[in-house]
């Protein structure tokens, strides 16, 4: 099996899977409890907590932990909208952030608010005129996406952040696709959502880091954990296993770029007629992640050819990929119907080998061949 839908999500590593047994039979204390074991579970949790705050800005941050990065999303949406509301309803976004984001600002639109679709150029990176012209109302949140998960675009959230707070904005980042490709420290955002699944942890957990001078309303109440900010009862294993995937995160980056690079040369080589969505330039997109059009196919029918030679890929988001519609991200970079149709995401992990990147190419090749000869792809 290759697997090269990283970006969907990630193999689970050996080491968190033993940290989080490790965690299911010694630490099972419920973290509120006052006795022992209660106490034990609470310290865990406060461990990996230093640890995520260590990685994005130390003591600046609150570390509250979700379920995951739509609830850290939705969470820093609301949260920040709500106790906002006073002194601006309009929020600023762009058009190629995850349906975690899009779908709550069309939520708020509906109770409101004015929500703000920055356009976006051929690269994926944002009209930053456009953006500059927006603040000629009071706004509450800016969210942006600190790497783009079905192009892989890096996009200028420090810059972004700063002229958000000069205008006395919050600034939201979901860098579910960010951390462990690109470094998040100092980017000043005031949120910043982190996903375990994405980086080689469990999936059903995740981050909503606060800075701890942000307005921000609690999401989810009940019982008072996380400091009143999201009640529920903690996933103890859960969060072991995240702890350990972010003292892994930032491994293999070098050569993770280094097979992206491989395999868009090997492209280019064996397949004519082919097109980069989004940058091919290394300051503009993470090594993690290659979207390819190839004309005269299409990128569905190729994921199960691919699949049938056990190799395993996808068309975009994997949150969306089974629903009918095309590309948003891709319409919004200026792709063509052709070019949409034909598109296929290849996203890589530190666990990928270069033999199997040749492989691809190989059958990659063979199969876009023998479909532009059928003719009925075109």
């Amino acid at each position: 099996m290759i697997y090269l839908d990283n970006s969907s999500t990630t193999k689970q590593a050996k080491e968190v899977t033993e940290e989080m047994v490790r965690a299911f039979e010694e630490d099972f204390g419920n973290p509120s409890s006052l006795h022992e074991l209660g106490r034990i579970s609470q310290n865990k949790i406060n461990d990996v907590r230093k640890r995520i705050a260590q990685e994005i800005g130390n003591s600046e941050y609150d570390i509250f932990f979700t379920s995951g990065g739509t609830e850290s999303d939705n969470m820093a949406v609301f949260g920040a909208a709500e106790a906002k509301k006073r002194e601006g309803k309009r929020i600023i976004t762009t058009k190629i952030e995850h349906p975690a984001i899009l779908q709550p600002c069309k939520r708020l639109e509906k109770a409101g608010f004015d929500i703000v679709y920055l356009d976006v150029d051929e690269k994926g990176l944002p009209d930053l005129k456009q953006y500059e012209e927006a603040f000629k109302s009071d706004v509450a949140l800016v969210s942006v996406m600190a790497v783009n998960n079905e192009i892989g675009t890096v996009l200028p959230i420090r810059d972004m952040a700063d002229m958000a707070h000069s205008k006395g904005a919050l600034f939201h980042t979901d860098a579910v696709q960010g951390f462990g490709k690109i470094g998040m420290k100092g980017c000043a955002a005031d949120f910043i959502s982190i996903s375990g699944h994405k980086i080689h942890g469990p999936k059903g957990v995740g981050v909503l880091a606060v800075k701890k001078e942000a307005k921000f309303a609690p999401y989810i109440l009940g019982g008072g954990q996380e400091k009143g900010m999201r009640s529920g009862t903690e996933n103890v294993s859960g969060i072991a296993g995240l702890g350990k995937a972010v003292e892994m995160a930032y491994d293999g980056m070098e050569h993770i770029a280094q097979l992206k690079g491989k395999l868009l040369e090997g492209f280019k080589a064996e397949i004519p007629d082919i097109k980069v969505n989004g940058s091919e330039e290394d300051n503009i997109a993470v090594g993690s992640i290659l979207n390819i059009s190839f004309m005269g196919t299409r990128g569905e029918v190729l994921l199960h050819t691919l699949e049938a030679e056990g190799i395993y890929v996808s068309t975009g988001s994997a949150c969306s990929s089974n629903k009918k519609g095309k590309s948003h991200v891709l319409s919004a970079i200026g792709c063509t119907d052709r070019e949409i149709e034909s598109a296929v995401r290849f996203s890589l992990s530190r666990y990928n080998k270069i033999e199997e990147i040749e492989e691809t190419v190989e059958k990659t090749a063979a199969a876009v061949k023998r479909f532009r000869r059928l003719g009925s792809f075109r």
